[in-house]
């Protein structure tokens, strides 16, 4: 039997895929050939059998493009519909072929110079002489191979004549007393981890090959060591994330592998614009939701998942009615619609219509106006509400003829449902237009998970979501995530509980020894 996860080849893979496309098109047809007998039999009218056949060819295009198609969600543009991106900025230097510039990388100067025979003119056999200043120049790229060395640290010993007072001299710090891995050891492995998502294994093999035997539990320690350092500042980092008025929260899968087998757990994630923060748990509820949200009261921006309105009308009954504000995302709506484009081009209109709201917001963006700012605030009010009135019209008009199971039914539905937190960006400019912010946190789990895997305990969840926390904070505050921890670190060490975040060294000298 074929396991479509695990099998290696792609020539099988292509095949399985065609035989499982043949046999959809078989079943499609006979479950068509059965629906039309089955309506002979009771009398069915003919316009609702034709309904429900559309309905099935809906379902069966939609399974092929996701077994089959791309996953972009960018669509065909029609000749004159307009672009739903903002205008390309003529002041943004081109790219492509040629030499990129290169400052973060330190500059090695190599004069050469001819060898003592060729120093003689061949013309009339004179010495050549150097001539000052003049050089041919060309750059070259070079690597520097990573090594391992064994550092032996000799702590002299004083004493005094006196006989009762002996000192010793200060050695490193260490990541754990006595250890024997330094600091910057434990650091790369940990960046290898969850920046760059190498496995623990695949490390203890690169490291073979530079001279270093290691095993992948001795790797395992060593980043556990620094999560323990880590971890007042990854309390404070959900403090800040919190402190925002308005955040994103997006949640995926995660395994959980244990000797029992694989549970699957979930990683939450709460945004704002320069920071994230990660907790991985053992569900979806809104129970977990409370969890992760704890008392926040400002405005979260999520996409339908029901938890969150679950939380928030439990909140509302056991409380004083004082929770917080959910705001909906635009781009689940049209991921819907653009869904149902194939098989009902009415729908094109409403994803134009969707597409000029994101203009206004490009336009905005270009102007310099903030989110918060009355600015953007008049500018919604003025453009995006008869935008957003137009796309209600739309789907009023649309949703008395719509199938409910059907691909726009379901959208219609989905917007009616969330329509309220849809339009709270236009009385807010702080509330952005989308998710997106939050889905693109989610990458660098997404790529850890696909790489390996998920974590092997509840400790590696935890050591997990500390570490993908700070260094996606990192990447969203402008820092670089490897001299961020190694600064966090270094300041824990040496004052235990401190607590660093990535905008604190914004502007700041980072000890990069």
């Amino acid at each position: 039997m074929i396991r479509l996860e695990t099998e290696p080849s792609i020539d099988i893979l292509r095949q399985t895929a065609l035989l499982l496309e043949r046999e959809n098109l078989r079943l499609h047809a006979r479950l068509i050939e059965l629906s039309r007998a089955l309506a002979e039999s009771r009398g069915t009218a003919a316009e609702q059998l034709t309904l429900q056949i559309r309905q099935l060819e809906e379902e069966l295009a939609q399974r092929n493009r996701k077994l089959f198609g791309a996953s972009s969600e960018k669509r065909p543009r029609t000749e004159g519909e307009a672009e739903t991106t903002a205008p390309a900025d003529p002041a943004k230097p081109r790219t492509g072929h040629g030499p990129r510039q290169q400052p973060a990388l330190p500059t090695l100067e190599v004069t050469h110079t001819l060898d003592a025979p060729d120093q003689m003119c061949p013309k009339c056999g004179g010495d050549l002489q150097p001539w000052d200043g003049q050089f041919e120049e060309a750059e070259e790229i070079d690597v520097v191979e990573r090594c391992f060395r064994l550092v032996k640290h000799r702590r002299q010993k004083y004493r005094c004549a006196c006989g009762s007072c002996v000192e010793t001299a200060l050695g490193p710090d260490k990541l754990i007393p006595g250890g024997r891995y330094s600091v910057d050891v434990a650091l790369a492995v940990a960046v290898g981890k969850y920046a760059d998502h190498l496995p623990l294994e695949r490390q203890v093999r690169q490291m073979a090959r530079d001279g270093l035997v290691v095993d992948s539990q001795t790797l395992w320690d060593q980043i556990f060591a620094l999560s323990r350092h880590l971890e007042p500042s990854y309390r404070r980092l959900a403090d800040y994330v919190l402190s925002s008025p308005v955040i994103g929260a997006d949640e995926t899968t995660w395994r959980l592998m244990q000797k029992r087998g694989v549970s699957r757990y979930w990683v939450w994630a709460i945004t704002r614009p320069d920071a994230v923060w990660y907790r991985i748990l053992g569900s979806r509820s809104a129970k977990a939701a409370q969890t992760v949200l704890g008392n926040y009261r400002g405005i979260v921006m999520a996409d339908g998942y029901g938890a969150y309105g679950c939380l928030q009308r439990e909140i509302a009954e056991r409380g004083n009615g004082v929770t917080f504000e959910l705001a909906h995302c635009w781009a689940h709506l049209r991921r819907k619609l653009v869904e149902a484009e194939p098989h009902y081009a009415q729908c094109k209109d409403v994803v134009t219509l969707v597409g000029t709201l994101y203009e206004i917001e490009a336009r905005a963006r270009s102007l310099g106006m903030e989110a918060g700012g009355g600015g953007l605030l008049e500018l919604r009010q003025e453009q995006s509400a008869p935008i957003v009135q137009a796309i209600r019209n739309w789907l009023n008009a649309e949703g008395l003829t719509a199938l409910p199971q059907s691909a726009i039914g379901k959208a219609i539905r989905y917007a009616f449902d969330l329509w309220k937190g849809l339009t709270k960006f236009l009385g807010n400019s702080a509330i952005p237009l989308d998710n997106n912010q939050s889905e693109r946190g989610m990458r660098g789990v997404a790529l850890g998970r696909k790489n390996h895997y998920g974590s092997r305990s509840l400790r590696g969840t935890e050591v997990a979501a500390i570490f993908y926390s700070h260094i996606e904070s990192a990447k969203l505050a402008g820092v670089e995530p490897a001299a961020y921890l190694r600064e966090a670190v270094r300041r824990a060490i040496a004052r235990p509980g401190a607590v660093t975040l990535p905008g604190d060294l914004l502007g700041a000298a980072i000890n990069t020894s």
